[in-house]
């Protein structure tokens, strides 16, 4: 299967205007206007762009606490976005949630929750809601590796096997949960995709740096879906390149070895991609510098409307208390 040259386009673009939404919310968060926990998505943009551009807009997705690139990929406001950040009124979640709770229903990001696995059920039963419903969504929930060492993650899959329901899951394996490498954490005969295979749902591993890789093997897995009502698991391989919370690098820990820093930093999705196009004659100067300018016109516009932005009323701070 071939991806036209205007798709291929589209592709780098979403990636880019991630990571330069990212790097400005990095930069501008030591202002200390933002006032919420920031988990940046830099490094592993292919994932969300890769499964999202096979996505319609009513289809819905449920993502965690790194939830940036998850919600713009699939068409999130970012004035809405941004706005959350700066917790004003304006704000996706009325400025009430912060950067792990965005929310978009007319874009389909059904929800973004922050407690490790816990997008995995819920999303399981936003699909079997739609099966009953008869809705024809295909539901698309992103965890990380850390999440598939969780309860849930076996009994949503199997759950999701046994009612035969539309939901991709999206397995993010950046090998790290915080500062916790696979290694120390499962064993080496763990393996995620054969343990979603023996609760009876299909899985692929994918490599989630590669941009056209996770473009055609979701479009295909849900091209299926639509078909034939079954669940999926892809797991992508990728890598998180700044810190797991806060907008600053976090190398000087000594976590991560120099080698394995250098290794990943040469399979950046958006730098890799951006000279596969020039070399194939895809993408030229011009219209790399046109598309930089049009994201910088979005991201200024963005940032400047959450800044006049007005803080929510203090009456509200109780309204959305359940407990």
């Amino acid at each position: 299967m071939k991806i036209k040259k205007k798709n291929k386009i589209k592709l780098y673009y979403e990636m880019l205007r991630i990571r330069e939404i990212e790097k400005t919310i990095a930069e501008k968060y030591n202002e200390w206007e933002m006032r919420c926990p920031v988990h940046l998505s830099i490094g592993q943009e292919a994932v969300a762009v890769g499964v999202c551009q096979n996505l319609k807009k009513n289809d819905e997705i449920v993502t965690a606490h790194r939830c940036h690139a998850h919600y713009l990929a699939k068409g999130g406001s970012l004035k809405s976005m941004i706005s959350e950040l700066y917790g004003k009124e304006t704000g996706c979640a009325k400025g009430l949630g912060g950067s792990m709770h965005l929310i978009d229903l007319r874009a389909g990001v059904s929800a973004a929750v922050p407690i490790v696995g816990s997008t995995i059920p819920i999303g399981t039963g936003i699909a079997w809601a739609n099966k009953i419903k008869k809705s024809g969504k295909i539901v698309a929930i992103f965890f990380g590796d850390g999440a598939t060492e969780e309860g849930v993650f076996f009994e949503s899959l199997d759950f999701a096997a046994l009612h035969r329901l539309p939901v991709l899951f999206v397995c993010e394996n950046n090998e790290y949960s915080v500062y916790s490498h696979i290694s120390k954490r499962q064993s080496k005969k763990r393996n995620i995709t054969s343990i979603s295979e023996s609760l009876g749902v299909k899985s692929l591993k994918l490599n989630g740096n590669s941009i056209e890789e996770v473009f055609l093997k979701s479009k295909d897995i849900i091209n299926k879906m639509r078909k034939d009502s079954k669940p999926y698991l892809i797991e992508l391989k990728t890598f998180r390149a700044v810190e797991h919370c806060g907008p600053n690098n976090d190398d000087n820990l000594n976590y991560r070895t120099k080698n394995y820093l250098n290794y990943w930093e040469q399979k950046c999705p958006i730098s890799n991609y951006e000279k596969f196009l020039k070399r194939n004659k895809l993408l030229s100067n011009y219209q790399l510098l046109k598309i930089k300018e049009n994201i910088k016109k979005q991201i200024s516009s963005a940032f400047n409307f959450a800044k006049k932005s007005k803080f929510p009323k203090k009456k509200l701070l109780k309204k959305y208390i359940y407990a």
